[in-house]
């Protein structure tokens, strides 16, 4: 088929469009920009894409995908509609692109993305549709010629619950998207039991609140007395950490922190119950090397480290924040900075006291304008909210000569080059701390 893509430059939409054209069909796409993402889908899975959108871009499709970003104002939805083209958003698309396979699927508030990047990496042979890029093959997708799928499962829009799950992982609930569930908790936690339910084989944190009061069968991980002697240690100045599971022995996997060590249990979990034995486990998860702006390394000097990373949730920065202090002591660095840009001012409002929380243990905070993520601008006094911190408010910043820079007004007002400095944020962060233009 001829598959069309409206907001193919998203990291969900684009690994669907990969996955479909590794199945054999055309993909095309558009988006309102170029970008990396674009870029790599022309030149290695020959897609052609329009920018920006433009309704001819649809002419001659067979379906038409889109992005929840995209309205039914779009020249191309519009189009597609005038012409009989099968539309369908991402969410109803997963029943066409999964209903064949064996999917392994992976969902949860925090930590999704990195317990299917290591399950991936357990079951080397499998495909996999991760809504990050994984850095041991470079890609959010993985193809081989077999219907076995690691899968990141997303509950934002209740997609989940598409997906077909012959396995259900789920890391942890909390409410979040609460805007999508109409701020109905029910229906929240309804739809999460609902996807458990979809498959044959559950495996859950059975000390999050809400997944230990389920009274279903599943695999049953209790951190608390399944995992023991966490520690940490530095391969190459990298961060990993070493864990005992159960009575299956000793583990090192790339990462830090105590969620580290729950996420690689968990697919240490779902990989026994898919058959792998328990020594090439273990050797497998060697193999992980992390997911790029997930405490993502991109700048490793002696007295000066630089991370990348995706938290925008206050759960999420605090574990991350933890972890941050764990490595900087390994490390010996001086200080731990932090740059945060706030994403959608209704998660900022929604979270905003234990925003001011979960930064506790950094040395400098820096705060850059909230990412609206298409939202309508909302007047939020973020410096009187975190002055307890004594923030530095600022535009943007840089990356330049192993030093990051701090601009307002288009004035450097700071520059740091010790110690670690973290970037958080789901906007466009990661591409100002890396100095790349998208």
């Amino acid at each position: 088929m001829n598959i069309h893509f409206i907001g193919i430059g998203g990291i969900g939409l684009s690994a669907l469009a990969k996955f479909l054209a590794n199945d054999g069909h055309k993909i095309s796409g558009s988006d309102i920009k170029q970008s990396e993402i674009t870029n790599d889908l022309a030149m290695n899975f020959n897609a052609k894409i329009t920018i920006p959108h433009h309704k001819d871009a649809v002419h001659g499709a067979d379906m038409v995908i889109y992005s929840a970003a995209i309205r039914k104002n779009n020249p191309e939805y519009i189009e597609a509609e005038a012409l009989s083209v099968e539309l369908l958003s991402r969410k109803e698309a997963l029943k066409f692109i999964l209903n064949n396979k064996e999917v392994y699927a992976v969902g949860g508030a925090h930590g999704k993305s990195t317990t299917s990047a290591m399950l991936a990496a357990l079951l080397p042979e499998s495909n996999a549709l991760i809504g990050a890029i994984c850095k041991e093959f470079g890609s959010n997708v993985r193809n081989y010629k077999n219907n076995k799928v690691v899968f990141e499962a997303d509950e934002s829009d209740e997609s989940f619950l598409n997906s077909n799950p012959y396995m259900a992982v789920v890391t942890n609930v909390e409410p979040e998207h609460m805007e999508y569930y109409e701020y109905d908790e029910a229906r929240f936690y309804e739809a999460y039991k609902n996807f458990l339910l979809l498959a044959q084989i559950k495996i859950i944190n059975a000390e999050d609140e809400f997944l230990s009061s389920l009274d279903i069968e599943a695999v049953r991980l209790y951190p608390s007395k399944d995992i023991e002697d966490i520690s940490y240690v530095l391969v190459d100045d990298k961060p990993y950490t070493r864990f005992s599971l159960k009575d299956f022995g000793i583990f090192e996997v790339f990462g830090i922190g105590e969620h580290i060590a729950i996420d690689a249990s968990l697919a240490i979990l779902a990989a026994l119950e898919l058959g792998e034995d328990i020594v090439t486990i273990r050797d497998r998860l060697k193999s992980y090397k992390g997911i790029k702006k997930r405490f993502d390394i991109i700048q490793n000097q002696q007295h000066c480290v630089v991370i990348d990373d995706y938290g925008h949730h206050p759960t999420e920065i605090s574990a991350t924040i933890k972890a941050l202090k764990k490595y900087q002591e390994l490390r010996g660095l001086s200080t731990l900075s932090v740059i945060w840009q706030p994403h959608k001012y209704s998660r900022t409002i929604d979270n905003l006291e234990e925003f001011v929380k979960c930064f506790q243990g950094c040395d400098r905070l820096v705060i850059l304008p909230i990412w609206a993520a298409g939202e309508l601008p909302i007047e939020i006094d973020l410096k009187g909210a975190f002055i307890q911190y004594d923030p530095i408010m600022a535009d943007s910043v840089t990356r330049q000569d192993g030093s990051v820079k701090i601009l307002k007004d288009n004035h450097i007002i700071h520059e740091y080059s010790d110690g670690i400095i973290v970037a958080f944020g789901a906007g466009d962060i990661t591409y100002q701390i890396r100095s790349e233009i998208h």
